[in-house]
Formats: C-alpha cells, structure tokens, sequence
C-alpha cells in the first residue's frame, strides 16, 4: 500500500479532488482541483509547487566517486564542473536504456543522482574494488519542484545565503528557506523557468509552508501529476515505460531502446573513459539506428472534420493520453505514436512517436490513427523538432 510523502500533511489538505495515483510506493496527487487546468496555468503562467519526492535519490561519495559515475552514464564527467547538473541516460553491456535522471556534482567527490527507478543494485555492481560509498537517500531527502515565470523571483525574495537571481540553467546552489538548509537546483521537468528544492525530509513541511505562504504574491498553486503530464510532452521530455522502455523490464528486444533512438544522441560521449555499453554505442553510431522518438504536430482542423461528419463537437481530453496508437505513412504503419495531448499553450493536438529513422526529418508528413465512434481514421499529422515549446526564460540569466 502506498505511504504519504512527508509533504503529505499538507498536500492532502488541498487536495479536494482526491484524485491520487501510485508514484514508487508514495501517494501522488493527480490534481488537486477536480480540473487540472489551473495547475497547469501556473506551471506556464505563475508559479507551480509540485511535490517530487517519490523520486529515488542517491548520495554517491569517496574517493572513487567520480570515476564511478563516470563509468556508468553516457555523459563525460570531465567536463562537468562542482555546481552543475547534467541530464543524462545510462545504460546496459548492450547499450540500451536502464534509466535516465539527473546528477549533480555538489563537491569534486560527491554527487547527488535521481532515477525514476530503483539503482542501487546496478550502482553497487559497478563500483566493485572501488574506494567509493553508495547511500540510498529517498526516504532521508524530500523534493519539491517550484515551475514557471514568476519562480524565480518567489526564490529571489525568499531563499537567504544564495543567488538564485543569477543562477544558471543546470547549476545547484546552497542556501536555507525559512531557517532550513536546501540545495536549489535550476532543473525541471516542465521545460519552463523552474527550480528544484531538496530538503531533509524531516524539515521539509516548513519549506512548503514557507513557499506557499510567501508565494501567494506570485499566484503560486500546488501542481499535480496531470498538468505536469501535458506540460512535459510540451517541453519534448520523456517519461520511461510510456515512451521507453527500461532494458531492465523489457520483454522483448523491440520495447528496449538506445540513447540515439531516444534521441538523446548528443549526450553520448563516444570519446570518454570507458563506460557501460561503450562498445555496442561506438558500433551503433557506425551503422545508425534503425528508429527514432520525434515530435509531431497533429492536423487539429482534419480531426474536427471526422466528429463533424457523424455530427459530434470535437473531443480531445485534456489529460495526456499514454495510450500508444500506430502511426503511418502512405498506409503502412512506420512507428507509434506513445503520449499525445492537447496543448493549452500552443492551440495544438502534439505527440511523442517513435517512426523509422528514414521519417524523423522535420517537416516529413506522417498520418496519425484516431478514432471517432469506434471508427478508425488516419488525421495528417507533422514531424516537428523538439521541443514544442522552448520559452527563453527558461535558461536566461539572470532571472528578471
């Protein structure tokens, strides 16, 4: 049975929805509102507070800490100074996703890493004759994510001992809020201006009642899952088992995918110390991969006509959809469509899809299966390169 978070006390009394799902053996509000719609308008117009502390976090410290990591993620540790964040995917002996998250490198040997699912185990395996510790630090660091235009100036007015006013995209910074220490990451998973906070766990209701009480001059709202769903396919971002597959859970070879498949190719360092799946990647990049995830844009006027034939208003759900639909070209199906949505800010029908390679250039047409009144239709439909939606505030500094 799942348990609340530590910011549960305080998340259950706005939740008027009741509105929960399962997130790694913690509660998770869906929405706090029976509509997620103003959730999501904070994300993009205010300021969100969103509680992400089901996220597995690891401590990794000693002397070999640095050249574990290194050994495990794609990305080059050499080039990633104390202070900053890197997003990145790690990988199996076969160069397929285990994983993806975010390490940030709080001192020359010691690191903070978030994975969506449980590492420990794979950590552990790799760091074998290393001088290095490993801690499992979910349940002692509480996290909430502050996403949206006015976030940075919240922070700006209420953390003390740090700059949040020139900290940069993908940096993390000491300061204290309301009297607690935090760690203040400029990361999200909403592709906005946004911050992430993290929190002894046992302190941490202080910190969301500071933020809520001192955010109300910024319109913040507490966000849940469903508008922070809808704003992630906004911001092209992926979300594992939905649009990948972990190589760990995969059932068969076709639900297990690489680096360049997920698109993520400029995060390979092919050139770096030796790192899992080092060997499967370098011969990858030498024949190309065989499909990619792309965005597409879905011809919204072409779906209307299909309703308006069998005299229905057009439908489309607010919630973003991860059920997978096929996706083709010229009749013959080349890929499938993964998480679909509305979005609010753009005005338009946008999805994930993972498409043969020769139909991942932007601007090639593809057709998208809807259906209306249990009958299947194929809507036009746009690759578009990622993401949908990029706003210069996300990575400008400073914040204004």
């Amino acid at each position: 049975m799942p348990i609340g978070t530590p910011f549960h006390e305080r998340t259950f009394q706005l939740c008027e929805s009741l509105s929960y799902r399962e997130w790694s053996g913690y509660y998770a509000v869906s929405s706090y509102e029976p509509h997620h719609e103003h959730e999501y308008n904070a994300i993009r117009n205010a300021a969100a507070l969103i509680d992400i502390s089901p996220l597995f976090k690891y401590r990794i410290t000693g002397k070999d800490a640095t050249r574990l990591v290194d050994r495990i993620i794609t990305r080059d540790m050499r080039k990633v100074s104390v202070g900053q964040v890197v997003y990145t995917p790690w990988c199996d002996e076969h160069g397929k996703v285990i994983d993806d998250g975010t390490v940030s490198r709080l001192e020359e040997n010691r690191y903070r890493w978030t994975a969506a699912d449980p590492s420990l185990r794979w950590f552990t395996q790799n760091a074998a004759g290393m001088d290095v510790r490993i801690e499992d630090i979910s349940e002692e660091v509480s996290a909430l994510a502050l996403q949206g235009p006015t976030s940075g100036r919240l922070l700006v007015s209420l953390v003390r001992d740090a700059d949040i006013a020139n900290l940069k995209y993908f940096r993390v910074t000491k300061g204290s809020i309301a009297g607690v220490p935090v760690e203040i990451s400029r990361t999200g998973y909403t592709g906005d201006l946004g911050y992430e906070i993290w929190i002894a766990s046992d302190q941490a209701v202080k910190v969301w009642d500071a933020l809520m009480d001192h955010g109300k001059a910024f319109d913040i709202h507490a966000a849940g899952m469903l508008a922070l769903d809808v704003a992630r396919v906004e911001a092209g971002l992926l979300l594992i088992e939905v649009d990948f597959n972990s190589s760990k859970k995969a059932l068969i070879d076709e639900q297990r995918y690489s680096p360049y498949e997920m698109g993520l190719g400029r995060l390979v360092n092919l050139d770096k110390n030796r790192f899992v799946g080092q060997a499967a990647l370098i011969a990858e990049h030498k024949r190309g991969h065989a499909r990619e995830i792309v965005g597409l844009e879905i011809d919204w006027p072409q779906v209307e006509s299909f309703y308006e034939a069998v005299g229905l208003p057009p439908a489309v759900s607010p919630i973003a959809s991860r059920v997978a639909v096929p996706v083709f070209k010229e009749g013959i199906q080349v890929g499938k469509a993964t998480t679909s949505t509305w979005s609010p800010t753009l005005k338009k029908m946008i999805a994930l899809a993972t498409v043969k390679r020769e139909y991942t250039r932007p601007g090639t047409r593809l057709q998208f299966e809807i259906t209306v009144e249990a009958v299947r239709h194929h809507v036009r439909a746009t690759v578009v390169k990622l993401p949908f939606f990029n706003p210069k505030r996300k990575t400008a500094t400073p914040v204004a």
